[in-house]
């Protein structure tokens, strides 16, 4: 551990990939959001399936799980794992598409990143399926909602219970 505790660093304050081969390897599972902000009459494009570029939803929800499996080669110190399931569901809520992912694998490093990948790059792709209608839209609050499993158990974020 790094001199001020944190994992991610040596002694030397320098950036390490930390060490996870003395963990166990155990059931993993996170829950992430975002939300995409736009009019009412884009999401009922989106919802209708009546966008110009196609399926919004559908090419999203594959851009998500694609985005998960692609997570390693993204952010620098996440560990290449293997996923077991990942889920992508869109929704709409209020004046937004809520974008829902679950990720789950048995490793001895957790799935937290690759839920967070999974939502932002699914509220990215459906950005660019909606930009030629609505380029005011925004992508927004993509977090991490829960994960179970590994050393730390479980957590919730604040409001949504265990």
């Amino acid at each position: 551990m790094g001199e001020r505790g944190l994992t991610h660093t040596d002694a030397r304050g320098r950036v390490r990939m930390v060490d996870v081969g003395d963990k166990a390897v155990t059931e993993r599972l996170a829950t992430a959001e975002a939300r995409v902000s736009m009019s009412g009459a884009t999401l009922d494009l989106i919802f209708e399936g009546a966008l110009p570029k196609g399926d919004a939803i559908g090419t999203a929800r594959l851009a998500g799980i694609m985005g998960a499996k692609k997570t390693s080669d993204l952010i620098p110190l996440c560990h290449p794992i293997s996923l077991s399931e990942v889920a992508v569901e869109i929704d709409r809520v209020s004046s937004a598409a809520r974008i829902r992912t679950t990720v789950r694998n048995a490793d001895r490093t957790g799935v937290e990143m690759e839920a967070m990948t999974a939502a932002a790059v699914a509220a990215l792709t459906l950005y660019d399926m909606i930009k030629g209608v609505e380029r005011g839209a925004r992508i927004e609050s993509v977090r991490l909602l829960h994960k179970a499993g590994g050393r730390s158990g479980e957590w919730s974020a604040p409001g949504l219970g265990g």
